[in-house]
């Protein structure tokens, strides 16, 4: 399937949920009609213009349809409260994103992949095990589980220091507060943003989201926030896509991670490796997290577009 640019064309789509939210998407539509279709989202926080174009485009020139949305109360999606995670409701919502693409005029409904990074690198994890609507699943840099990672970022006593913060938020709320928010990376300011100093694929942040971001265009961060609430580091605790990864098979699955990755850790992503069944495959890139947007995209990318290319 090798294609060139002109043979699709970038579409803005609405996507309607159940609840009356409407997400907001890019369709990477190809002109011949009945080519598969790759469902894509972001990880914890981000929105689709921070490089899921860059991914997409490689996708799309492949042969393939994408479609690309940013999750509920991030980016220009709907949903209230800005800025609030909860993994099992952007779960539901990507159920709604399959049954769309589905019955997307000009696409395959058949052969869906799915494609997540980060924190939807676990929600691919899950949706590869729940859905059998999919066909090939790709997991980049996965969160496996919220509860080990947790203990991992917040070492000693730390930890119960926040489990006070998220009490105290909830009785907040309960008595009529919004829930508490803050600045999702408290040490990259807009001067740093503007500066940008940097080309994406010259960056090379490891597992520092501050670098990324600085290195990311400035034009590319206008619907993106710094903004996270409280309750969404709760919820990420709770959150365990891992215990999913052996019911994938029979579907096939791709695992991609760095072999220096401190977010969503190495050894975390290999042992789920080894828990799934085949069919499965397993690259492991050099560097950190961030890397995956970055200086090692198109390896990744690359690796990605082999595997669709067999398996839908």
């Amino acid at each position: 399937m090798s294609e060139s640019a002109a043979s699709w064309v970038r579409c803005d789509v609405e996507i309607a949920l159940p609840d009356g939210v409407r997400l907001s998407g890019w369709h990477y539509a190809q002109a011949q009609a009945g080519r598969p279709v790759i469902v894509m989202s972001h990880g914890f926080g981000a929105v689709k213009t921070m490089q899921l174009d860059l991914i997409a485009e490689a996708f799309a020139g492949g042969g393939f349809n994408c479609v690309v949305y940013d999750h509920r109360n991030f980016g220009t999606s709907g949903g209230e409260p800005r800025n609030h995670i909860d993994p099992w409701q952007q779960v539901a919502d990507c159920r709604e994103v399959v049954t769309f693409v589905r019955n997307l005029a000009g696409v395959d409904g058949e052969r869906i992949g799915i494609w997540g990074t980060s924190y939807s690198g676990g929600h691919a994890l899950v949706m590869g095990g729940t859905d059998r609507r999919i066909r090939a699943v790709v997991s980049q840099g996965a969160t496996i589980s919220g509860h080990r990672t947790s203990l991992r970022r917040f070492p000693g006593d730390s930890w119960g220091r926040m489990a006070q913060k998220f009490a105290s938020d909830r009785d907040a709320v309960f008595k009529g507060a919004p829930m508490a928010s803050g600045a999702m990376m408290p040490d990259v300011k807009a001067e740093d943003i503007a500066r940008n100093d940097l080309s994406i694929d010259d960056a090379r942040p490891g597992n520092s989201s501050a670098d990324w971001v600085r290195a990311t265009p400035p034009d590319k961060l206008k619907s993106w926030d710094n903004r996270l609430t409280l309750r969404s580091l709760e919820l990420y605790r709770t959150y365990e896509p891992g215990a999913f990864v052996a019911q994938i098979s029979p579907t096939p699955l791709l695992m991609i991670t760095l072999d220096n990755d401190t977010v969503t850790p190495t050894d975390e992503i290999l042992s789920a490796y080894n828990r799934a069944l085949e069919p499965k495959r397993l690259v492991v890139l050099k560097g950190g997290h961030c890397d995956l947007y970055a200086y090692r995209r198109k390896e990744a990318v690359a690796a990605a577009l082999t595997f669709y290319k067999e398996y839908l």
